[in-house]
């Protein structure tokens, strides 16, 4: 059965809903049939009862649909309970429909609405006066019209309110404690309570507002009067002196913080106020984007209440609506954050004059991700500190033609570009490298625009934007590559110039120009040593110089004297033409190195190195790791069309390496030999990894130094001892990893000395590396040795025309034994009588009575026909079946081959060693016992199997591994096979082998 109270509640929406609709025909239909005005004030007052008469239809819908719910439940009380109310079950929904109201109706309060736009229709308002007053008694019939209006829209939403919260009371009083409706009616009950205290509060906000506007000379009033403002409060009820700017009146508003000085009014939005009550309890200081200042009341009372309302302010703000039930008593914080995310535009003149911020913010300043975006079209987006860029960022500035921008994605330091980045020019042209307060500092790849005229690549060291210190050039105009320093944006010191047409030159730069002692290499191995004394420009093969020297050609002729000419009208000189000079060694020739001495390998790229120096020395915090080590980033379109690598969080990149923390602490697990191995594999890979980023930083140098033009056989050298420094250099940054995860769990890196450094170096690092440098540095090893391994080419052509036998019966030696009285070192005894190698005190070196106990040492009798394979043999089912007639040696040739798979020169010494068992197996088993060969056994046998495996570029791989090998190997086993893999090389270039001039029987010391 239903109570007198709900009875009571359907009575009062039935009124309510009367009053709602009556006041809508009545007074806002009326009041929006008027013509649309013509000026600003009009419209905006217009557009404002507008608001007001939706609102209200609003309200009049939702007290029709709570008036429904009420008839059914006095109709039907059994089959709705009391619970299912609308008042009751969706309170919040009722509730929001008269907060709009609310909303709207003080909008036109404070702005006055109801009088300026009856104020046009005077006298039919006054003619409604009378009918106003009978249909609605609520209405003084004292006062303007405007009044009048004001009271009847606002007196029946007050007092329906005040009833409902009446009404709601009594029916709570009605029901008992356990009653199912009891919760939902005592939620009604409070909300009804606090919309009316609310109510209350708006209404007086908006009335004070309102006369406000009175106090204010019209051009403030016209400046400051918009329907969002609600004053909070006024200097001129509570007194404050504002400093260092004179105000002499401070507003609050719900949005705003306005200081008034004279004519002027300073205006700043809440979301972007920050207050600190300091330790003066009667000072508050503001701060705000571009100005702060300070409050001083005249006691701490006054400060008090300052603080409270404008702290509430701005949390209202923030939030975006009002405080509900009343300013302050809200269930949301009361202290505003420190840090905002708000756009905000700057006004004073300065560095961000004009430019429109948009992100993050911490006490007033720009801090964390955001946008800055000037009117002339330059805009910053990325990381902030302190109101200044910092870190990670994108920056484009517009060119004066159009669709032009300069791009850079670089890191940034107090406002600066300071790290590692990459620009984009209008040009075309790019710029990979560091920066140091917004200039390129460090190491850096300028690449001038494709289609240049003069185009050019610069790889190499900068200072203070200029070119300076060690770098290298291609000028693809002039086809030639210059290698050495630079001063000021010059040539500046030592240098290596390089050129298409082969042409080499050595000497000293001052400011661009070749000038004193110098040496010039031309393709033929022309060499020009002398003093040059005004700029050289390499053109084809004859050089533009006037200079006095000599000249040493390939045939061993020398000129000496002094050179002057243009290129296209040749070479004059006078000198000393020498023609009884012998012919030059070829191998002198071709060790003719540059570069060397010019500029030591270790100092050749310290700005790749030092980034990652300074990274340990900091102790690798994760943020800094991409500035000093550079970034890996999409196509520079993409970054331009999205900014979604910005957003990331860049310490933590999730497809990478992992954070850094994660890459110290894997390296601690793997510190076993084996396990090292594996790790640094995995980490030299790993384009992300900080070692990975260091190898790939230093193969670009590489590429940009001995690739292309600097494919020259003369700086073979330079580049063999580069990629061992890189070794060094890489085992150290290694190192330093170590040395800072052991710091982390409390532990120190112990010291390892000279020794055990080289044996890492070159036994562990090196082998893993020399793959990325292999293809620039094994094509400098093919141009240096290019005429050697033709001619072992011709060799090889001219013995593949024998058969087996017939070349293993050529290779047979049958001569007196050799003198024993000649004294040599023990290990050579050792190592050339057998292969039960003693361990050797030094390296092998050929002294001249060690190249002549060689000679009479490999007299010696030594194979005979009885160790060819010359008939098919039983082989056990795990052995290859190669020891038939004219497939002699077969599983040796085929071993041997395997020397070009691997770039491991420890590798290839492996499978020189293989082959050297192949052969000794093979001997074995043809003799039917164990059989260890001599020298003068092995070495024609060897002769056979190089012959038959024909491997290319033969003299280039063994090159390539004397150079690279670990030191430990010299004078063992593996230095020894080498070496007789290099005497075998050396016999098959000879002219009678070449030219078919093959004798029945040969010397054996012919092979040295």
């Amino acid at each position: 059965m239903c109570s007198s109270e709900e009875a009571d509640l359907l009575r009062l929406e039935e009124f309510f809903s009367t009053t709602l609709a009556r006041t809508n025909s009545l007074i806002l239909q009326p009041l929006l049939a008027d013509p649309e005005p013509s000026d600003p004030c009009g419209r905006a007052c217009l557009r404002l009862l507008q608001q007001l008469h939706e609102s209200t239809q609003r309200l009049w819908e939702v007290t029709e649909q709570s008036l429904l719910s009420l008839r059914q439940r006095l109709d039907h009380p059994s089959s709705m309970s009391l619970e299912a109310l609308l008042l009751l079950n969706n309170a919040d929904y009722v509730q929001q429909a008269h907060m709009e109201y609310i909303k709207s109706y003080t909008d036109c309060v404070v702005m006055q609405a109801f009088q300026k736009v009856s104020e046009k229709r005077r006298k039919y308002w006054k003619s409604q006066r009378k009918t106003l007053q009978q249909l609605l008694f609520w209405a003084s019939s004292e006062g303007s019209v405007g009044t009048m209006l004001c009271q009847a829209l606002r007196q029946p939403l007050t007092q329906h309110v005040q009833k409902y919260a009446h009404l709601l009371k009594a029916l709570r009083s009605t029901l008992d404690e356990h009653h199912p409706a009891q919760e939902r009616v005592m939620e009604a009950v409070t909300l009804f309570e606090n919309l009316q205290s609310f109510m209350s509060q708006a209404l007086d906000q908006a009335v004070t507002t309102q006369a406000l506007w009175h106090s204010l000379s019209s051009r403030m009033r016209d400046v400051l009067c918009t329907p969002a403002h609600r004053l909070l409060q006024d200097s001129q009820d509570i007194p404050v002196v504002v400093t260092p700017l004179r105000a002499e009146r401070v507003l609050l508003f719900d949005d705003a913080l306005v200081l008034l000085q004279g004519h002027n009014s300073h205006t700043f939005d809440l979301k972007l106020v920050w207050v600190d009550p300091g330790q003066d309890k009667c000072v508050l200081r503001i701060l705000t984007p571009e100005e702060d200042f300070s409050f001083c009341t005249r006691d701490p009372e006054g400060q008090v209440v300052w603080l409270w309302k404008v702290t509430h302010a701005v949390c209202q703000a923030l939030r975006g609506k009002k405080d509900f039930p009343v300013l302050g008593s809200g269930s949301e914080s009361s202290v505003p954050p420190d840090c905002r995310c708000v756009a905000y535009t700057f006004r004073h003149e300065g560095r961000l004059y004009q430019a429109t911020y948009e992100g993050d913010w911490y006490w007033a300043k720009p801090h964390g991700k955001g946008t800055l975006k000037w009117p002339d079209g330059r805009n910053h987006v990325g990381d902030f500190c302190q109101g200044l860029e910092h870190g990670f960022g994108i920056c484009l500035v517009p060119q004066a033609s159009e669709d032009k921008f300069d791009c850079y994605k670089c890191h940034w330091r107090e406002g600066s570009m300071c790290g590692y980045g990459i620009c984009e020019y209008g040009t075309n042209e790019v710029y990979k490298g560091y920066f140091q307060a917004g200039l390129r500092h460090g190491f850096g790849v300028l690449d001038s625009a494709p289609q240049a005229s003069q185009s050019f690549r610069y790889t190499g060291h900068w200072e203070r934007g200029q070119r300076s210190g060690y770098g290298v050039e291609d000028n693809k105009e002039r086809g030639e590559r210059y290698i050495g320093m630079w001063q000021a944006d010059q040539r500046h010191g030592p240098g290596v110039v390089v050129t298409q047409a082969g042409v080499c030159y050595q000497g000293t730069f001052q400011e661009d120009k070749m000038a004193g002692p110098g040496i010039l290499l031309c393709e033929d191995d022309s060499l020009y040593e002398g003093t040059f004394t005004r700029d050289l420009t390499l053109l084809g093969k004859i050089p533009s110089l006037t200079t006095e020297g000599k000249v040493t050609f390939p045939n061993g002729f020398t000129l000496d004297g002094s050179f002057s000419g243009e290129t296209d009208k040749g070479l004059y000189t006078q000198g000393v033409l020498d023609t009884a000079a012998l012919p030059p060694n070829p191998s002198s020739t071709r060790k003719r190195q540059l570069g060397l001495g010019a500029f030591p390998v270790e100092s050749h790229w310290q700005g790749v190195y030092r980034p990652f120096q300074d990274f340990v020395r900091s102790g690798c915090p994760g943020e800094l790791q991409e500035a000093l080590l550079g970034f890996h980033m999409q196509s520079s379109r993409e970054l331009r069309e999205s900014q979604e690598y910005l957003c990331c969080d860049r310490s933590h990149p999730k497809d990478c390496a992992g954070s850094m923390e994660d890459i110290l602490k894997e390296l601690l697990q793997y510190r076993e030999p084996q396990a090292l191995q594996q790790y640094l594999r995995k980490a030299l890979s790993n384009p992300r990894h900080p070692l990975g980023k260091l190898l790939r930083t230093l193969m670009l140098t590489f590429q940009a130094t001995y690739s292309g033009i600097g494919a020259n056989k003369h700086l073979q050298g330079m580049a063999q001892e580069e990629v061992k420094q890189h070794a060094q250099e890489l085992w150290a940054a290694y190192r330093g990893l170590l040395k800072v995860a052991l710091q982390r769990q409390g532990q120190t890196l112990q010291e390892e000395d000279v020794e055990t450094r080289d044996l890492q170096v070159h036994g562990l690092l090196l082998p893993l590396i020399l793959p990325s440098f292999y293809s620039e540095l094994f094509t400098l090893y093919l141009l240096l040795h290019e005429r050697e391994d033709g001619l072992y080419s011709q060799g090889i052509t001219s013995l593949s025309l024998f058969s087996d036998t017939k070349l293993l019966e050529f290779l047979d030696v049958q001569n007196a034994p050799p003198p024993w009285h000649v004294h040599v070192p023990g290990a050579w005894l050792a190592l050339l009588g057998s292969l039960t190698l003693l361990q050797s005190p030094g390296p092998l070196c050929h002294t001249a009575v060690e190249d002549h106990f060689l000679q009479d040492l490999m007299a010696s009798p030594g194979l005979r026909r009885h160790l060819w394979p010359l008939k098919d043999l039983w082989l056990t089912s795990n052995q290859r079946y190669s020891l038939v007639r004219d497939k002699c040696f077969l599983s040796a040739t085929e071993c041997l081959q395997k020397i070009i798979t691997t770039v491991d020169p420890r590798e290839k010494l492996e499978v020189l060693e293989k082959t050297y068992g192949e052969i000794e197996s093979t001997v074995s088993r043809v003799l039917g016992r164990e059989h260890k060969l001599p020298m003068d056994d092995l070495l024609p046998l060897l002769i056979y199997v190089v012959s038959r495996a024909r491997i290319q570029h033969l003299g280039a791989e063994i090159h390539l591994i004397r150079d690279m090998m670990e030191p430990i190997h010299t004078g063992g086993l593996h230095d020894f096979l080498l070496t007789a893999l290099e005497s075998c090389y050396e016999h098959i270039q000879k002219e009678d082998v070449r030219l078919h001039h093959l004798p029945g029987h040969w010397n054996s010391r012919e092979l040295w």
